[in-house]
């Protein structure tokens, strides 16, 4: 077996409209019971993701706040990886308009066009931190925290390599946890950027595009699924 996980992103990925669908769960499930592991990454708040996410045990590690915090599903031990946001930039913020804003363990979010002041507030305020986007959401976290690094805090724990992980993703924060996977995947309505760095496109969007990728990666490792695409391509590149 080479691949023996699959890293996921939430929203857009897995989930529709924020929920995960039955069919999808299923799909995780039957790769979970082919002995390998399940990690999702997210930019969510964990909160609000156990509130939106009863399946949540089907995974053996969920890295969330875009790489910020890992939360082990089978014990509900909460792992800070990066530190808590100050509350004097998050006043400056509101004070500034910015809005809606949400504040979680350490990412603060809100969405465009806000990004503009965002960055100005960080420079009045000499702070070092980063803004990331996710299709219209802004997300401010402190300088190199992303989903990637997140994920190298997820592997080290499971003595996983990064290099036996698939990882698919939907969005512009999932470029750099896919780039550092065995083999990445985009699924149809991911963004294009996306999708033109991705080993694998699939055919379907959302949660049943990645339970084809589930089946591909029990039925025969991601043989045929990455010949496929290497034909359709025209290149003979292996991952």
């Amino acid at each position: 077996m080479r691949f023996t996980a699959l890293a996921t992103d939430y929203d857009g990925t897995i989930a529709h409209d924020g929920a995960l669908e039955d069919h999808t769960a299923a799909a995780l499930g039957r790769l979970k019971g082919s002995g390998r592991k399940l990690i999702m990454v997210t930019g969510r708040e964990l909160d609000e993701l156990i509130a939106v996410c009863p399946q949540l045990g089907l995974f053996d590690l969920v890295v969330a706040e875009n790489g910020a915090l890992l939360y082990d599903p089978s014990t509900a031990a909460v792992t800070a990886i990066a530190p808590p946001p100050s509350e004097a930039f998050v006043e400056r913020l509101i004070e500034r308009g910015v809005g809606p804003i949400s504040v979680g363990r350490s990412i603060v979010a809100t969405w465009e066009p806000h990004e503009t002041v965002v960055l100005e507030v960080i420079r009045e305020m000499g702070l070092e931190l980063q803004i990331i986007f996710n299709k219209g959401a802004v997300m401010i976290l402190p300088a190199n925290v992303n989903k990637a690094t997140g994920l190298v805090f997820a592997l080290d724990k499971l003595e996983m390599a990064a290099d036996a992980v698939v990882g698919v993703g939907d969005a512009e924060n999932d470029h750099a946890f896919l780039a550092m996977c065995g083999c990445s995947a985009a699924v149809d309505n991911a963004i294009p950027a996306l999708k033109e760095t991705a080993n694998v496109v699939l055919a379907r969007a959302r949660g049943a595009g990645v339970a084809d990728l589930c089946d591909a990666m029990i039925a025969d490792d991601l043989a045929g699924l990455l010949s496929l695409e290497q034909k359709k391509r025209g290149t003979t590149n292996a991952v």
